[in-house]
């Protein structure tokens, strides 16, 4: 069962070691969702929709991309090792220190040019069903973090499993969201300390190098021998009927 859903607990970590950069990214949003309401506390229903409405794009990105990895099942190895290296690049932009991953968002920022302007349409947000909607469509924004969980989702090799890692991966996220739109600058002084930034950077370079080993041809071994030792029974219940 660990090895099963590992890859949730993989994508969930993802997610939260990575909200540093998510704060940089959503965390103006979420500071305006978050903004009091009549009596003085914040909007918590605003900022819980927005993060629904995230989650739901990013299950969808899964979904598509589980897709993808589902055609391409021989290459997962390979894909697998893709993964890593996106995710070791991830850290390295969390650190500070490579901002390679720039020219994705670069990338990506042509499709949002053209969701941008319907999100402007949902400002400012009055209620909770806008912010469902406002947070679907920021789900869209270039995101070079949102790039790196998709291709972890993607070495998933089906629609549900990536679905369920892009879940969990947005899930992960929520805790720093949510929390700098209730308390904006004091999070994102925390949270963007060198020393806490070095911290989550460090973790997810132990995530990406995790991922590439298992790309590498003994954890496809391994998988063919485990899948071989789950095949044999049935194949030798096969072979005793076909001799009866």
């Amino acid at each position: 069962m660990n090895g099963e859903w590992g890859f949730l607990a993989a994508a969930l970590a993802i997610g939260f070691l990575g909200s540093s950069h998510c704060i940089g990214m959503c965390g103006g949003i979420s500071g305006a969702l978050g903004m009091a309401v009549p009596g003085g506390q914040p909007a918590w229903s605003r900022l819980l929709g927005y993060s629904a409405g995230r989650l739901a794009s990013y299950s969808l990105m899964g979904a598509v991309a589980g897709a993808l990895g589902a055609v391409a099942l021989p290459a997962l190895g390979p894909m697998r090792i893709f993964a890593g290296a996106m995710l070791i690049a991830m850290a390295l932009y969390v650190a500070g220190w490579w901002r390679g991953l720039v020219w994705l968002e670069k990338g990506g920022a042509r499709l949002w040019r053209h969701v941008q302007p319907l999100s402007a349409r949902l400002l400012p947000v009055r209620s909770t069903p806008q912010a469902v909607a406002l947070g679907s469509l920021w789900g869209w924004l270039p995101c070079g973090l949102v790039y790196s969980a998709l291709t972890f989702a993607l070495a998933q090799g089906s629609a549900p499993r990536a679905a369920l890692a892009m879940f969990a991966f947005g899930l992960g996220t929520v805790p720093a969201v949510v929390a700098s739109g209730a308390a904006a600058a004091r999070v994102r002084g925390l949270v963007q300390r060198p020393s806490v930034r070095l911290v989550f950077a460090g973790l997810i370079l132990l995530f990406g190098i995790w991922t590439i080993w298992g790309g590498l041809p003994h954890g496809s071994h391994a998988g063919h021998a485990a899948m071989s030792s789950q095949e044999s029974p049935v194949q030798g219940a096969g072979g005793h009927h076909h001799h009866d």
